[in-house]
């Protein structure tokens, strides 16, 4: 009895042994899950400023880029195409081509040379001045005679720009004619001219007195003084659009 008693104690304290070693083996996987998820959450806290320098890496880039797009929006607004942004080689590109706008802006006496016409005549290539034209005493008009003393052909093409300065000093644009220009290509010693019409003071009792002329060529901004002429009839005031210019044309 004793030796049955002995080996059932026995095989209980092995049980118990086993168990216990099965609770110790399922403590010990539990405390190493543990520590590796502790480990796993202390190494993503460590990564979260990596990914934010990657972050702020990518997000250094659309500056980058920004300050490109900035640095090449004068160039866009240069472009006289209007063309689509594209790569920065483009944008160079189309900036070198925008130095090509002065030539375009110039070549308006090309495309005048293109179409037949002469380039246009400048003031210091012509001979002016002022001639009372009246065909009777009821009708106001002075011609200006333009005489091309270049060695050049010109175009004089269009309407004079005309001012009437008074002999109080002040001065009043000329209205232009209804007229249509037409082409007036002068060569070396040919002459145009214009007429400035006018209603004539018949009263008497006008003040307006002029005593030059401020004559600037068609397409021009370089302006000469005529005298008015001293036998023209007397101007009937008050300066407006009654008195008018017209185109320029041939002489004759």
């Amino acid at each position: 009895m004793r030796a049955t008693a002995t080996a059932t104690a026995r095989t209980a304290r092995r049980r118990t042994l086993r168990v216990a070693a099965a609770a110790l083996t399922a403590a010990a996987a539990l405390s190493l899950t543990a520590c590796s998820g502790s480990d796993t959450a202390a190494a993503k806290p460590a990564g979260r400023p990596g990914a934010a320098a990657d972050a702020g890496g990518t997000g250094a880039a659309p500056e980058a880029g920004g300050t490109g797009s900035a640095a090449g929006a004068p160039g866009t607004a240069a472009r006289p195409d209007n063309a689509t942004s594209g790569s920065g080689g483009a944008t160079s590109s189309r900036a070198g081509s925008g130095g090509a706008a002065p030539s375009r802006a110039g070549s308006g006496n090309g495309a005048a040379h293109s179409g037949g016409k002469s380039a246009f005549c400048r003031t210091g290539e012509l001979a002016m001045e002022a001639v009372n034209s009246s065909p009777d005493q009821q009708v106001g008009d002075v011609t200006v005679r333009m005489t091309n003393k270049g060695s050049r052909t010109c175009s004089a093409t269009g309407f004079a720009g005309v001012d009437l300065k008074d002999t109080d000093g002040t001065s009043a644009p000329v209205h232009r004619g209804g007229e249509q220009p037409r082409v007036t290509d002068l060569k070396p010693g040919d002459t145009a001219t214009f007429s400035i019409s006018y209603q004539v003071d018949a009263s008497g009792d006008s003040l307006a007195s002029p005593t030059h002329l401020i004559v600037t060529p068609p397409n021009e901004t370089h302006s000469v003084s005529l005298k008015w002429p001293a036998d023209a009839l007397k101007l009937a005031g008050p300066y407006d659009d009654k008195i008018q210019v017209h185109p320029v044309g041939i002489a004759g």
